[in-house]
C-alpha cells in the first residue's frame, strides 16, 4: 500500500512537471514574438515592454517551479522516477535562450533611452557600459551578448538545496563542461557574402561582418562539444568545393578570462599568415 501511494505521488509530480513543460513552451513562443518586435530603431509601446516583463517572470517561475520538482525527485524519490534526458535538456535550453533574449531586450531599450536624450540634447546613459576584454566583435552589442552568454553559461545549474544531505544526494543535470566557440572565416569577398547570407544561426549565437573578407561569430554549447562537431556545425553552411578556400580559426572559451588571452588579439594575423584553408582549422 505504501509503495503504491508512493509511486502515485512521484506520477503526480511527474504529471505537474509536463504540464508546466508545455507552458513554458507555449510562454517561450510568446516570448521569442516579443522580443523579436523590440529594436532601437523601433517605437516600443509601453504596454509591449510590461508584456514582455511579464511574460518573463512567468518563464522564471515555470523554470523555478520544474527545477524545484527536479530537485525533489532527485533527493527523496531518485529510485521511483524515471529521467526525461530530452525534456531536461530542453529545458535548459530555455532557460539559457529566455535570460540570452531578455538581455538583448534590455540593451534595446538601454539604446532608445540613449538616442532619446541625444534628441532631446542630453548624454547618452552608459550604465551598461563596462571594461570589455578584447573584443572579438567590434559591435558593442554583440560583445556585451558574448560576455553575458559565458556568465549565464555559469548559472544555468540548479540551485543546491539547503538540506546538506539532500545537497550532497543531488546530482546536478550537467551535460559536460560548456563553452563557447569563437570562429573567424577569411576569404574572398564575393565567398564571404554567400556564407554570410547562408549561415543561420540560434537566436543567442552571434555573427557578425568584420571585414569584407572577414565574418565572425560565437556559437554557444549547452553541452560538451568536441572540436570536430563545431567543425561540421560550420562546415554546413559551407559545404561546396569553392568554400575549400576559405581560412578558418576556431578557439573555445568557458570564461571571460579566455578572452584575454593574447592569442585572441592575435586572429587577423593568424588568418592572414599561418591559418589552414576550410575546413581544417588552427589555434
Amino acid at each position: 500500500m505504501e509503495k503504491r501511494r508512493l509511486e502515485a505521488y512521484v506520477a503526480s509530480l511527474g504529471q505537474i512537471v509536463r504540464s508546466t513543460h508545455f507552458d513554458l513552451r507555449e510562454a517561450m513562443d510568446q516570448f521569442r514574438g516579443l522580443c523579436s518586435r523590440v529594436t532601437s530603431e523601433r517605437i516600443v509601446p509601453a504596454g509591449m515592454i510590461t508584456d514582455i516583463r511579464q511574460t518573463y517572470k512567468e518563464i522564471q517561475d515555470q523554470l523555478t517551479k520544474i527545477r524545484g520538482i527536479y530537485q525533489l525527485l532527485e533527493s527523496k524519490y531518485r529510485g521511483h522516477y524515471r529521467r526525461d534526458s530530452d525534456r531536461e535538456r530542453e529545458v535548459g535550453e530555455f532557460a539559457f535562450l529566455a535570460k540570452s533574449l531578455y538581455s538583448k531586450f534590455e540593451y534595446a531599450l538601454q539604446e532608445i533611452e540613449a538616442k532619446r536624450k541625444l534628441r532631446d540634447g542630453g548624454k547618452p546613459i552608459a550604465e551598461y557600459r563596462q571594461r570589455l576584454p578584447f573584443p572579438w566583435f567590434h559591435s558593442e552589442e554583440n560583445q556585451i551578448i558574448l560576455l553575458r552568454n559565458l556568465r549565464d553559461l555559469r548559472e544555468l545549474d540548479y540551485k543546491t538545496c539547503s538540506d546538506s544531505e539532500s545537497a550532497q544526494r543531488r546530482r546536478i543535470i550537467w551535460d559536460g563542461p560548456r563553452s563557447v566557440s569563437l570562429f573567424a572565416l577569411s576569404g574572398e569577398e564575393t565567398l564571404i557574402d554567400t556564407l554570410q547570407s547562408r549561415m543561420r544561426l540560434r537566436e543567442y549565437d552571434i555573427k557578425e561582418r568584420l571585414t569584407t573578407e572577414e565574418l565572425r561569430g560565437a556559437l554557444t554549447h549547452l553541452r560538451e562539444i568536441s572540436r570536430s562537431e563545431v567543425e561540421t556545425i560550420l562546415r554546413r553552411f559551407a559545404d561546396t568545393g569553392e568554400f575549400s578556400k576559405l581560412r578558418c580559426l576556431l578557439f573555445t572559451i568557458q570564461s571571460q578570462q579566455d578572452l584575454e588571452k593574447e592569442i585572441l588579439g592575435s586572429a587577423g594575423n593568424i588568418l592572414r599568415r599561418h591559418s589552414r584553408n576550410f575546413p581544417r582549422s588552427s589555434c
